[in-house]
């Protein structure tokens, strides 16, 4: 036997003895025994759903853990269908209602449903997740059907078991015509829900509506039966494959539901009201299952305004589905789609940023208040701080502005505009000037946006290009303090020792050894930089002495690294001491020896920063460019 014939054969070995460990076969009796033990074998399906979401637990900040690393910047919606579970699992009317997932294109509603269905493939194959049904039985069951009406009562009482629903016709005509009655001569099976083996997950999406059928729902005559059975109505002469038959006891999602034509809509009024479907030629046939429906805004607002659609609209439960408006969570998006492709090109440090930015802020409306922009909206949005503004500010912006998110520019554009970048042979690297270019390009080729759309969405390009200037700048700075590092950490130990003075009411000592009163000016410059106000300055020395003595408590040093605005006030003092150096290595185009020397060094910090050799010199080319024109206007400047 060769390597891959052995490897081959376990893998087929391996999947023997999982479907001969996943097989089992009960007699009624031994599945009732089973289930007097565990009630949770016979859970109806929104009780499943909802013990299936928490079988994968939440993580430490309530996240559950079912949808994380999938989905991103959804807390509000994921909690909302949970809590429309957990409400449905108590047998509450919840249940008998439509889930409508609305939004815009590409956010996320069938990439939830999904996720969903999966979990439940998976659920089902774990021993909490067992679930077991009629041999044979077309809709595949629940075996607790079989004990008559008027005795269910006392299993409730008895046992402490609920047992909802009928038999269907098909295990309805054994039970009477095969079994004379005797239900516990029916085998039970275990099950395993699965899309692909097309048990208790179905799928429906309109099309025409002259073609299509609603047997694609309910299932439809088997014509070659007929003659065997002798009438169209008998129970082995019909096919129970319609989607809502397979969906029984799991999920049916109805894509684009609003698209469908009238005679669908009526059969999902009926289910939801009474829990019955209803075939042609048959009684009413119980079905206990979830729809998860989703759908556009304008096939949404169309079936609103339709007068006609009232009865159904009352069994909805919608939620909105709106873009992303966390720059943090949008990257992560990005990542995780472009993570699972076999691209090798370089993806520059902040390209996925400024896509993110671009993305969030098409998806914002103007703030009202005079003191905020867009750009500060989004940042307060990503958790950032903003001068003047609080959480609460964040909450009331929010319900002032309903809608955000609902429009704007999608994940998929994005994407698409980002894949088709890569695959372009000019560079081994994607940089963020490239990519807001390609971005801006590729607006007028959209056929969703319209030209207004277009030209708001460029202006939004050039606020993105400065935000990432700014964001450029840093990073070359960062870089070139490399090499004043040792300066950065000394002007942090003058400013510690004059605040550690200051408050303590004492003096402090210069370098020849003289006492001396806290330099004020030392203090006033580096907190000036951090926007704090003279009448916050004494109660900001108190607070960030407090902070060293407290990480000095956990064994921890505290250095102007440790506080951003802190590190940015210290690296700016620094930089304008040798902004001339600065702007040298940025912008000379042919150095001399001794500076070519020190922009090789800069280069190689920006490797270690996870900067290729081509965008490490766009990355100085684009802030020398900043810097010459700044030098330009201010030369131009009139007197």
């Amino acid at each position: 036997m060769t390597e891959t014939e052995e490897m081959l054969a376990f893998i087929c070995d391996s999947k023997k003895a999982k479907d001969k460990k996943l097989k089992e076969e009960l007699t009624f009796t031994e599945y009732f025994d089973k289930v007097v033990a565990n009630p949770k074998l016979a859970a109806l399906a929104h009780e499943r759903v909802y013990n299936m979401i928490m079988s994968y637990r939440q993580d430490e900040n309530g996240q559950y853990n079912l949808f994380k690393g999938k989905l991103f910047g959804l807390d509000e919606q994921i909690k909302a269908v949970v809590d429309y579970f957990k409400s449905s699992s108590k047998r509450l009317d919840t249940r008998k209602r439509i889930l409508l997932l609305h939004g815009p294109v590409s956010s996320a509603k069938s990439s939830l449903v999904e996720i969903m269905k999966e979990g439940l493939e998976e659920y089902s194959e774990t021993d909490e997740g067992a679930m077991y049904a009629i041999k044979g039985c077309p809709m595949h069951e629940e075996p607790l059907h079989l004990i008559p009406e008027e005795q269910r009562g006392q299993m409730l009482d008895d046992k402490g078991l609920y047992i909802e629903g009928d038999l269907c016709p098909h295990c309805r005509y054994k039970l009477e015509h095969e079994y004379d009655g005797d239900f516990t001569q029916f085998t039970v099976e275990r099950i395993y829900i699965s899309e692909q083996g097309r048990l208790g997950i179905g799928t429906f999406l309109p099309s025409d509506p002259k073609s299509q059928d609603i047997s694609e729902l309910v299932g439809s005559i088997n014509f070659n039966k007929i003659g065997e059975y002798g009438i169209e109505s008998h129970p082995f002469a019909y096919v129970f494959d319609g989607e809502l038959n397979i969906s029984n006891r799991g999920v049916m999602e109805f894509i684009e539901m609003l698209k469908a034509d009238e005679k669908f809509l009526y059969i999902l009024l009926i289910l939801t009201q009474e829990q019955v479907i209803k075939a042609p030629r048959f009684p009413r046939i119980y079905a206990d299952l979830v729809i998860l429906a989703h759908t556009n805004e304008a096939e949404y607002n169309e079936f609103i305004s339709d007068q006609r659609s009232e009865a159904l609209q009352d069994r909805i439960i919608k939620i909105d589905f709106p873009y992303n408006l966390r720059v943090d969570e949008e990257i992560k998006i990005y990542e995780k789609l472009l993570n699972a492709s076999k691209t090798e090109k370089h993806i520059a440090p902040h390209t996925l940023e400024v896509a993110s930015m671009l993305a969030v802020l098409s998806r914002l409306e103007e703030p009202e208040n005079a003191n905020l922009d867009l750009i500060k909206k989004m940042r307060l949005y990503n958790g950032k701080e903003v001068e003047h503004f609080s959480e609460s500010d964040i909450e009331r912006m929010k319900e002032d502005s309903p809608r955000e998110g609902m429009t704007g520019i999608s994940p998929r554009y994005v994407v698409n505009t980002i894949a088709t970048a890569l695959i372009q042979d000019d560079s081994d690297c994607l940089t963020p000037l490239e990519v807001l270019v390609a971005l801006s390009e590729g607006l007028k080729r959209h056929p969703h946006f319209s030209d207004k759309e277009v030209e708001h969405y460029k202006d939004l390009v050039s606020m993105v290009t400065e935000a990432y200037t700014d964001l450029a700048e840093e990073v070359v700075k960062e870089a070139i303090i490399g090499d004043l590092a040792e300066e950065a950490d000394e002007l942090f130990e003058i400013y510690l020792a004059n605040v550690d003075a200051y408050v303590n009411q004492k003096e402090v000592v210069d370098p020849d050894g003289n006492p001396m009163p806290p330099d004020e000016k030392i203090m006033e410059a580096i907190e000036k930089r951090m926007n704090i106000p003279e009448n916050s300055a004494d109660s900001y020395r108190h607070q960030i002495l407090a902070k060293v003595g407290s990480w000095a408590l956990r064994g921890e040093g505290f250095n102007y690294r440790s506080e951003d605005p802190l590190r940015k006030a210290i690296y700016e003092m620094i930089y304008e001491q040798h902004r001339h150096k600065i702007q040298a290595i940025t912008t000379v185009k042919h150095p001399q020896k001794g500076l070519e020397a020190k922009i090789d060094n800069i280069i190689e910090r920006l490797h270690s920063m996870g900067y290729c050799e081509h965008c490490s010199k766009e990355l100085l080319h684009h802030i020398g460019s900043v810097y010459n024109m700044e030098d330009n206007a201010e030369e131009e400047e009139p007197e």
